[in-house]
């Protein structure tokens, strides 16, 4: 076959997951609980069918055969997450011995079978008895972390040179400070931009840390989820609404990552409304000298905004939502199970502006995917014939194509996720594998897009 699409010699191709979502064994070996274990025994009922982390996909038990399998995709590079409250249970204080077997052994797993393993520190799950001292609110859990990451790199550093220091930081903002999808279910603007600072602070922290290190061809850098701002139209009332959500969005985490400063409209717009965060002397400094050497980018749908139909409650809380409204753009195209828009281009647009306003970093789309519920009604021969997975990753990969022919750096594309993973409140609902996964007996299938994607990585392309 001819391959009209043809990615630069060591793309990475590979899939991403994280700790509380497929590792399971949530009350095994010592580790401690964190917020996800804690909310589902208080609110069971916020989780799709009530299932809960405790068991999940059970990769603690099944790593071997499942590193097997993504070696047998194609699979040469894979991202995971270390989960804190299962290495330092309690989230400070001694080392969990048997975490540490368990990642080294996933570790020198994945090397064994020729695949790059990129770690990941943080990943929505918060230590609970950190949580209860206000989580990413207190400067003194900054630090806890930053001691972590110290941990991680001093056990793991000899054998991982990738590393991540969070992923998609904005979510714990919006799920557990402004929109109430996350414990702990507070709504306050105030603390969330607390909150959305103090990891930033924490993400140069730690950088700082990883570079006493030393590690041998070592990368640190974070992983945002990017969503590009749409205006609906040229109209400067749609623009500005757009530049506002992007400031939001996006910019409260690109620019300090990557540049080591604040967008000084964004400080503007805060000032205005009296939702500074407090800062503390040299964070300044600290930003500017602790930037990424690589940016991993989540792209799954844009956002369209138009300017406000009608102003803000003045009595109800400050929200983002204050400057824009979203816009549902007619005809445009959508996966129905996720009730998300589908716009392909989005991810050339982001890899632009990267390349444009952001010295053209090194990055790669480190997850992108489609969820689909009821899976099972595209089963054929005992085979989920996935073929609206494979359009979905191809139009992507055809955007990431051109947009690396026009000079921009990325280095490539992990699909999320390797295997029907655990999904926060929605459990099992929707599903996004190479890999279906039978939730009472753990039993893992291939899809078609498994052995789509094995051809792909073996031709570096398609």
């Amino acid at each position: 076959m001819s391959i009209t699409y043809k990615f630069p010699k060591g793309f990475w191709w590979g899939s991403a997951t994280s700790a509380t979502q497929i590792e399971g064994a949530a009350h095994e070996d010592g580790k401690g609980l964190n917020i996800w274990d804690h909310w589902y025994e208080q609110e069971p009922n916020r989780f799709f069918d009530e299932v809960g982390p405790q068991t999940t996909s059970n990769f603690y038990h099944t790593y071997k055969e499942d590193i097997a399998r993504m070696k047998e995709i194609g699979h040469n590079s894979f991202r995971f997450s270390i989960s804190w409250s299962r290495l330092i249970p309690g989230g400070q204080g001694e080392v969990n011995e048997k975490a540490v077997s368990f990642y080294n052994n996933v570790i020198d797993e994945l090397l064994k079978q020729g695949i790059e393993p990129f770690a990941n520190l943080f990943h929505f799950d918060m230590p609970l008895e950190l949580q209860e001292i206000g989580g990413w609110e207190n400067r003194k859990v900054v630090d806890l972390y930053v001691d972590f990451a110290n941990k991680a790199f001093e056990l793991f550093g000899d054998r991982v040179s990738k590393w991540f220091t969070f992923n998609e930081p904005i979510v714990p903002v919006e799920g557990g400070y402004l929109y109430d999808f996350h414990y702990p279910n507070i709504v306050d603007a105030k603390k969330a931009f607390q909150v959305a600072y103090n990891t930033m602070v924490a993400n140069a922290k730690a950088i700082k840390t990883f570079r006493a290190h030393s590690i041998k061809d070592g990368k640190i850098g974070i992983i945002l989820n990017l969503t590009p701002s749409y205006p609906r139209s040229q109209n400067p009332a749609d623009l500005k609404a757009a530049n506002l959500a992007d400031l939001f969005f996006n910019r409260s985490f690109l620019d300090p990552a990557v540049l080591g400063e604040y967008p000084k409209e964004l400080i503007e717009v805060l000032k205005e409304h009296g939702h500074l965060p407090t800062v503390e002397e040299g964070d300044k400094e600290l930003f500017k000298e602790n930037t990424i050497d690589i940016l991993g980018v989540n792209y799954y749908q844009p956002r369209r905004v138009k300017a406000k139909e009608s102003l803000p409650n003045p009595y109800g809380p400050f929200m983002p939502d204050w400057f824009f409204d979203n816009y549902e753009m007619p005809g445009r195209k959508m996966n129905p199970y996720r009730g998300w828009e589908i716009y392909e281009k989005g991810i050339y647009d982001i890899m632009i502006n990267l390349k444009e306003n952001y010295g053209n970093i090194e990055s790669f789309i480190s997850e992108n995917g489609m969820g689909v519920q009821d899976e099972g009604r595209f089963l054929k021969d005992g085979r989920i014939e996935d073929d609206y997975r494979i359009d979905f990753i191809k139009g992507h990969l055809q955007w990431l194509h051109k947009a690396i022919e026009e000079g921009c750096n990325a280095k490539g594309y992990h699909l999320w996720t390797f295997m029907d993973n655990w999904s926060w409140m929605n459990a099992y609902k929707n599903r996004y594998g190479f890999f279906s996964v039978n939730v009472e007996t753990k039993e893992r299938t291939a899809k078609k897009s498994a052995y789509w994607i094995k051809e792909v990585s073996k031709n570096n392309g398609f």
